[in-house]
């Protein structure tokens, strides 16, 4: 069992073994990331859609969704406080972001919402009940995976200069193990067993996968939990960082997870400055790694079952 769930993750590490030569490859390979990605939030949308008693459904979702990210909200940050007293930097104050970036940056976090909801509409008012939506995800979901892996290793990063980026390891680390433990705390709160309520908090703000992955284990309901957490905590990252970034840098960067390799990044730079870049980009390579290993990792040990 623990060897089949994890199969899914060798698209990931095979992706990363391959090295790009041809530059315009790679610039098809991050737009096919992207279409594949919102295909498969729209195909998440219609497994919701087709849920039997969707109403009720989404009304314990709400619920679930506001224990994970008040409980990750708490922890993340009490962790990576903890990292910055340990090991305190400095950010450069610079100009502050414009409005219309900002605008920008938000809608753009609206995107992936609207996907799913397109695809729950569709499912629940237009679509028959499609048997093969399941496989459909999970074939396209291991692409995915294949995609980003040579995203990753196709960056222009360095893997050795990252991982000695000594304050980026560490807001990885503190992100990563808070969140493990706001996992260990909150799965009575959750009422689900201890290994999926760990896979349901190493999503890092990577919503684009967490949704997916968690969709494909344990069904498009919590799925659906995993995306609306992962993309709160973006959304919550943009509004805290430019207010928190000048008196503690690792708590700015830490929070938006995954994201402050890409979308959170344009923020981090305005508001922290230079020295704050090679930090975000590092922690938030770390992570973008760590996140579905760890997830395929706990949904392996969970045995993949739907808590009744």
């Amino acid at each position: 069992m623990l060897a089949g769930a994890l199969l899914i993750l060798v698209p990931l590490f095979l992706g990363f073994a391959i090295p790009l030569y041809y530059r315009p490859l790679v610039t098809v390979v991050h737009h096919s990331v992207e279409v594949l990605v919102y295909f498969i939030l729209a195909l998440l949308g219609i497994g919701l859609g087709q849920m039997p008693g969707l109403g009720q459904q989404l009304a314990a979702m709400a619920g679930q969704v506001a224990i994970l990210v008040t409980g990750l909200l708490a922890l993340n940050m009490m962790g990576l406080w903890l990292w910055h007293r340990w090991q305190p930097m400095s950010a450069d104050i610079a100009a502050t972001a414009s409005t219309s970036s900002y605008r920008r940056l938000f809608l753009a976090a609206a995107r992936p919402l609207a996907a799913v909801l397109a695809g729950l509409l569709a499912g629940y008012f237009l679509l028959p009940d499609l048997a093969w939506v399941e496989d459909l995800a999970t074939w396209s979901l291991m692409l995915l995976l294949f995609l980003i892996g040579l995203q990753l290793r196709n960056a222009g990063l360095s893997l050795r200069r990252l991982l000695l980026n000594r304050q980026g390891l560490g807001i990885a680390l503190a992100l990563g193990a808070s969140s493990l433990v706001a996992g260990v705390l909150l799965t009575p709160l959750l009422g689900v067993p201890l290994f999926q309520s760990l896979a349901l908090a190493s999503g890092f703000g990577w919503y684009s996968l967490s949704g997916i992955v968690i969709g494909d284990a344990l069904g498009p309901a919590w799925g659906g939990v995993a995306f609306l957490n992962d993309v709160i905590r973006e959304i919550i990252a943009l509004a805290i960082i430019p207010m928190v970034i000048s008196r503690r840098p690792a708590m700015a960067i830490g929070y938006g997870g995954a994201t402050a390799m890409d979308f959170t990044l344009p923020v981090i730079r305005s508001s922290g400055g230079l020295n704050c870049v090679p930090v975000a980009i590092a922690s938030g390579f770390i992570l973008s790694f760590l996140s579905p290993v760890l997830m395929g990792l706990f949904l392996a040990l969970a045995g993949g079952t739907i808590p009744s």
